[in-house]
């Protein structure tokens, strides 16, 4: 007897049901945020490089050491937001904000880290690849998410998102920060606040100040965003933006 259709893996994967396989990753995510009360997200951004204290401690000293206090710092950020957001939800009942990363290990585990630590369940968006990116111990696997198609992981990425934070990181993570100031600037993302944490790192590898004065970029684009150099500073500065936002909005359509 052959198999129906929806369990047939061959066709599935085959060409004629990419479209069914995108939809999945469309479908599937909304279901359970809906399910879990998900309607707000901070994504936190950053290297799956960035060693955690455990980790530093089973292997051979490594120049990646040096960046390992963001592991802390983005831990620490993520239990501030999280333990700030139960505060915030007593006030708007009917909103829910949770941290959101890409599930994998380095500043991505700290996020979802964090989040536990505060006693909050948190989003990972993960995504198959050869290497690096298996989901972390401190995910939630009922908000756990594996994507095949990276497009379809960043629509998740920025369907909650009512702010984002980009730590240190490689080209992923310049990948997500450039594609989400593209969409604020252009106005296909709300003005959510976008925060650049480590305020040297960013400065020795962009110079944004010379993008505006090429005109590469307009001078009030360099309002998008802002930097900070501790969690406590960066809680701030996603405090009073992120009361207001939802304070005033409908929620988001997913």
């Amino acid at each position: 007897m052959n198999d129906l259709a929806f369990e047939n893996q061959s066709f599935l994967w085959g060409n004629e049901a990419g479209p069914i396989r995108i939809l999945s990753e469309y479908l599937h995510p909304k279901a359970e945020f809906q399910e879990h009360g998900i309607t707000d997200t901070i994504v936190v951004f950053g290297s799956a490089r960035i060693p955690s204290p455990e980790s530093q401690k089973k292997n051979p000293p490594s120049p990646l050491d040096a960046f390992s206090h963001y592991y802390e710092e983005a831990r620490e950020f993520s239990r501030l937001i999280t333990e700030w957001a139960d505060v915030l939800k007593r006030e708007i009942p009917d909103r829910n904000l949770h941290i959101c990363t890409g599930g994998g290990p380095g500043i991505m585990e700290a996020g979802n880290r964090g989040a536990k630590e505060a006693g909050s369940k948190s989003v990972a968006l993960n995504i198959v690849l050869p290497h690096e990116q298996q989901p972390n111990p401190y995910v939630n696997p009922e908000l756990t998410f594996e994507f095949h198609y990276f497009f379809m992981r960043k629509l998740w990425f920025m369907k909650t998102c009512r702010g984002m934070i980009a730590f240190p990181g490689g080209f992923g993570t310049f990948d997500e920060l450039f594609e989400t100031l593209t969409l604020v600037q252009t106005g296909k993302k709300s003005r959510i606040p976008i925060l650049l944490y480590g305020s040297k790192f960013w400065s020795e590898v962009i110079n944004f100040k010379k993008l505006a004065e090429m005109r590469l970029i307009a001078e009030e684009d360099l309002q998008l965003f802002g930097f900070a150099d501790s969690p406590v500073e960066a809680l701030r500065f996603f405090q009073e933006k992120i009361r207001f936002e939802l304070t005033h909005s409908e929620g988001t359509k997913t």
